[in-house]
């Protein structure tokens, strides 16, 4: 439904400069291909060279004007070299989409080691805030702009497994909700919690079992990494110009249950 409701409204993009992270494959390449598109200039980041390659050419056969830089989205430095590589190579930047997100540990919240939760808040957490105060201090405080972070529904409520990945998301949404009254009117700044979407990063918490957890959600289905990008190119477009500070829930219904759909 969001997907036709969307073209039905003819979000558009034209003239627009993307930045997304995490965009070499799963939610992070659906933001990219939506944003593209919509008729964006689209820059993908992420660790792998040879993954951002690949979706980089795949979405220049399909849509146009798109590149790419390899950057580690916990480090500060590499996130200032991207953004400047994205206006030496577009003249601009309009749009930050924060998707890169990392979870090393599974299992009860005590029993994570230091090396890996202080691993999860530096790419999920002060990764975010690297990539935010790159963008703005660029480029976003003199133009203004959009900024979009991917968190979760776990950051909403407890979950087992992965209590800390979700605690990191929880503080992205306060993040999210301070920036954009930060950084408004300028540039607005909302917020994404998708459920259990179709993704290699998420595919412990459905493969096993999808038939089973698909039918413990309203809309009976796992979610594609489609259906939250047809939300982000919405978000992130002038059609939402009196939007931010906001978290949309795209999750299939799951946090409309009485226990939150979440456990």
């Amino acid at each position: 439904m969001a997907s036709v409701w969307l073209s039905a409204v003819d979000v558009r993009l034209d003239g627009k400069v993307a930045l997304v992270t995490g965009a070499s494959r799963g939610i992070g390449l659906a933001i990219a291909r939506r944003c593209a598109e919509a008729g964006a200039a689209v820059m993908l980041s992420s660790r792998n060279a040879e993954a951002l390659e690949a979706a980089a050419r795949e979405l220049a056969n399909e849509d146009g004007d798109v590149a790419w830089h390899v950057a580690h989205a916990g480090d500060p430095e590499q996130a200032v070299a991207c953004v400047d590589a994205t206006i030496e190579r577009f003249g601009t930047l309009d749009v930050l989409v924060n998707n890169a997100a990392t979870s090393p540990h599974f299992g009860p919240v005590l029993e994570i080691d230091r090396g890996q939760a202080t691993k999860t808040v530096e790419v999920n957490l002060l990764g975010v805030l690297s990539w935010c105060q790159a963008a703005y201090r660029a480029r976003l405080q003199a133009r203004g702009g959009s900024i979009l972070n991917i968190a979760s529904v776990g950051g909403l409520g407890p979950e087992p497994g992965i209590g800390w990945y979700n605690a990191t998301k929880a503080a992205l949404v306060h993040l999210t909700r301070q920036l954009a009254y930060e950084l408004a009117p300028a540039v607005r700044v909302n917020a994404i919690a998708p459920g259990l979407v179709r993704t290699r990063f998420a595919r412990a918490l459905w493969e096993p079992k999808e038939e089973v957890v698909a039918s413990r959600i309203p809309m009976r289905r796992i979610g594609e990494p489609d259906d939250v990008a047809a939300a982000a190119v919405f978000l992130v477009s002038d059609e939402a110009s009196w939007i931010t500070g906001s978290i949309l829930t795209v999750d299939g219904g799951s946090t409309s249950l009485p226990s939150g759909g979440i456990g």
